[in-house]
């Protein structure tokens, strides 16, 4: 369960409600406390018994380390602090992307009161005793609410349709929370009042920033320790763009070893129990490992496809490109002999978008036991070559006179559409006639194997062949 905040006691950094609950932060820094974090209020808690990424929560803006294209002047959170202006916003984003973060900043900078509202544990009960709140405050002492939901998608509509009165009206700025798509997620009528802001994880340079920050800064490690690149690089690839799981991983690391010692990839490997993967996104092993994947899906050996697709996942590749291999190999190897690979490939790669990982290692791990498992074909690529190597070779001509647009005025007195049947008036649809220029009248390019359901195609384009060529 996510603790409560008290009023304009900010709760969490990012966007982990266990995190939260077990160490609760204060509004900011202490002087008595060499400048690390204050504990929790009324717990007898002290900042270094806080979580790393607790603190080094940013205090400002300018210390909030990615999301540049959300920071810079003019932009609605840089309005919503510089001009204290009351609006609403929904931030979309992976885990550790600092949704939580922004808001809280946002409170701290502009001196608004902030609650935070976690959509797991608290319900409408909750929601409308804070409006109640913030709309008395509001009118005694003209002092602003941010009012932050996180995961704000785990409320039902009934519980979003709480909030509308208090955004339509501004008695708070709300600050809505989600990994989900909100397209599908929040309702329309809070959408619509809301602006929504689309936060990207992480890339590696703002990791490295986010690690050296907690290694040299008095809030985190304090120089306590060092870390070696090769250390730090296997550190960003587990990451996976969280800042989160990026400083928790580096903590765990730096409770093992002494003062003054150097974190290497040995180290970091027993501190978080996960092996450095060799592999290089822009170097052999990307390459290499990709083509072992995709040959052991072609060769149907779903147990070796199933290593490469851990080993990338792990070394931190990118999903996307997973997917978009899969998507291209359900055509090229698999083809007609299973017409659904394609629906599941596709489909995974959606999955990848909407959900992201970890989650999402599901989804590909389906489309790569499915297509592993599939009849293979490669008539389709096969087809598909074959006549762009004609085409290629000039071997193309006019198109037949009977299948030219007539249905322009004047067609017709060119001879376009003349002695066209239509197919549909006709015995099975079909009708001896020619489609195809003269250059490459009679030319087969899809060759259907006896693999899968593509066996049925063969009987069936036989047939048609037949009629086409009135054999």
């Amino acid at each position: 369960m996510t603790s409560r905040a008290e009023p304009g006691q900010p709760e969490g950094l990012f966007d982990d409600p266990a995190e939260e609950a077990a160490a609760p932060s204060a509004a900011g820094p202490s002087p008595s406390t060499g400048g690390r974090a204050a504990g929790p209020a009324g717990r007898g808690g002290s900042g270094a018994e806080q979580p790393l990424a607790v603190r080094m929560r940013p205090r400002a803006l300018d210390e909030v380390v990615g999301q540049a294209h959300l920071l810079g002047p003019g932009t609605p959170i840089r309005q919503l602090v510089d001009r204290d202006v009351p609006m609403s916003l929904v931030l979309w984003g992976p885990p550790g992307t600092g949704k939580t973060t922004l808001a809280t900043v946002v409170s701290h900078v502009t001196s608004r009161r902030f609650v935070e509202i976690s959509a797991v544990s608290d319900g409408v009960k909750r929601v409308r005793a804070e409006i109640d709140l913030a709309r008395r405050e509001l009118g005694m002492t003209g002092r602003q609410t941010v009012l932050f939901v996180d995961e704000v998608h785990r409320f039902n509509k009934a519980q979003q349709d709480a909030l509308l009165p208090a955004v339509e009206n501004r008695w708070v700025s709300f600050i809505g929370a989600t990994t989900e798509n909100p397209f599908f997620s929040v309702i329309s009528p809070l959408l619509s009042r809301s602006l929504l802001l689309t936060l990207e994880p992480l890339g590696e340079d703002d990791l490295r920033e986010v690690v050296r920050r907690a290694l040299a800064d008095e809030r985190g490690l304090g120089g306590r320790v060092r870390l070696d690149p090769a250390a730090e690089d296997h550190l960003i690839r587990l990451a996976g763009g969280d800042a989160r799981r990026t400083l928790t991983y580096l903590e765990a690391a730096a409770l093992v070893v002494d003062d003054g010692a150097v974190i290497d990839a040995d180290v970091l490997e027993k501190a978080v129990d996960r092996a450095a993967v060799r592999y290089d996104r822009e170097g052999d092993q990307h390459y290499d490992v990709i083509s072992a994947f995709i040959k052991s899906i072609r060769g149907s050996d779903v147990d070796a496809a199933l290593h490469y697709l851990a080993r990338m996942i792990e070394a931190g590749e990118d999903a996307r490109f997973i997917a978009r291999r899969l998507i291209v190999h359900a055509s090229e190897d698999v083809g007609m002999a299973d017409p659904t690979a394609l629906q599941t490939a596709v489909a995974a790669a959606q999955a990848v978008e909407f959900v992201g990982l970890p989650e999402a290692r599901i989804n590909l791990a389906q489309a790569v036991i499915h297509l592993s498992l599939a009849p293979k074909s490669n008539a389709v690529i096969m087809a598909v070559d074959g006549a762009l190597g004609d085409v290629r070779k000039g071997l193309a001509g006019p198109v037949p006179g009977h299948l030219r647009d007539a249905h322009y005025k004047g067609a017709a007195k060119i001879g376009h559409g003349k002695g066209y049947k239509y197919a549909h008036d006709h015995p099975g649809g079909v009708v001896r006639q020619q489609y195809a220029p003269d250059a490459v009248d009679g030319r087969e390019y899809y060759r259907p194997t006896r693999h899968g359901a593509e066996s049925r195609f063969t009987e069936v384009l036989a047939r048609i062949r037949s009629v086409l060529r009135g054999a």
